[in-house]
């Protein structure tokens, strides 16, 4: 039997690995910004983050949409630890 590759870009993809990427390629700053809800502004924490949108589908529907943009378009330079990626070291 042969298994065929999953055509949903988020298949194998936690909610979690998804946050991590999205701070480390935005920051939490620019996060806020970029999606306007207050696990992003006030005192923000994967975990508080991870939390709030595993209960709240139209702000996880948000975030990965961002996500998903944010594989299409090159990521910022920035030379600060270029030995991170976040894309494949998504957990703490």
């Amino acid at each position: 039997m042969t298994t065929h590759p999953s055509k949903d870009p988020l298949h194998g993809v936690t909610l979690e690995m998804v946050v991590n990427a999205l701070v480390a390629r935005y920051g939490w700053v620019e996060l806020a910004k970029l999606i306007n809800i207050n696990c992003f502004k006030s005192d923000p924490s994967v975990k508080s983050s991870l939390k709030f949108l595993r209960r709240t589908p139209w702000a996880r529907a948000e975030v990965e949409a961002l996500y998903l943009d944010s594989l299409e378009e090159p990521a910022p330079q920035d030379d600060s630890d270029p030995s991170f990626n976040p894309w494949t070291q998504g957990r703490d």
